[in-house]
């Protein structure tokens, strides 16, 4: 039995809560479970540049676990010795996140999502993914006017969750205990339309069966579905 008593198809509990912080133009605390990530979104009037002239957008992150998020302290990060994972993590949401809008729709405009970990149980990343989406969105709606409509910036909401293979089980959305002792451990981000922008998988002990990662995949479309859904909910709720 999972902790909670959770089935091996059922996500943890899911909870957004929009305007976390109130400078930012977009930000949301997003909850999976017992983990937590502060996800805000910045724009500037600029963009990098190699783009410079080209009448498009720029969409990036950061990522970054505080100290006390996991059980033992970590030490601060300075952006200069940033660790491997780190700079992979934020590459990902920042990829991830990028591929859910038109760049040309956003002009000269760049969004920064800091994603900042306050609490680690396991899929920091994904969530940071799916709040780090519902966070951009946020942001690009406080620039809607007469020349920017941001429903036309957004081609597609983005949703993330991890799979694993757990004591020859399948199960979605681990948790620190079981992505730490997963056989077999996954990423999927996916669209609201069931495509795929990215997956990532590594088997830990012995290898995995193509009929395995089917059902990986179908586990995870199952579970992006419902994650899109929730975001779906806060961005149209109206606290």
């Amino acid at each position: 039995m999972r902790k909670n008593g959770r089935r091996s198809d059922q996500l943890r509990d899911i909870k957004i809560t929009k305007n976390y912080v109130s400078h930012p133009e977009g930000s949301v605390l997003v909850e999976f479970g017992e983990t937590k990530v502060i996800c805000n979104a910045t724009i500037e009037n600029n963009v990098p540049r190699f783009l410079k002239g080209k009448n498009m957008g720029w969409v990036t992150a950061e990522y970054g676990m505080l100290p006390r998020s996991t059980n033992d302290r970590m030490r601060r990060e300075a952006k200069s010795k940033q660790s491997g994972r780190t700079m992979e993590i934020q590459r990902l949401i920042g990829r991830s996140l990028r591929s859910s809008v038109d760049l040309e729709k956003l002009g000269d405009r760049s969004v920064t999502i800091d994603c900042d970990v306050i609490q680690a149980d396991g899929g920091t990343r994904t969530a940071s993914i799916t709040g780090g989406f519902v966070a951009l969105c946020l942001a690009l709606r406080s620039q809607d006017s007469e020349e920017f409509n941001s429903t036309e910036a957004i081609k597609s909401y983005t949703g993330s969750v991890s799979i694993g293979k757990v004591n020859g089980e399948i199960i979605l959305d681990l948790d620190y205990d079981e992505d730490s002792s997963a056989e077999t451990d996954m990423n999927f981000i996916m669209n609201d339309e069931g495509n795929f922008i990215e997956i990532q998988g590594t088997a830990e002990e012995g290898a995995f069966s193509k009929e395995e990662l089917d059902k990986m995949i179908n586990l995870a479309t199952s579970g992006i579905k419902s994650i899109i859904d929730i975001q779906k909910n806060a961005l149209n709720s109206y606290e």
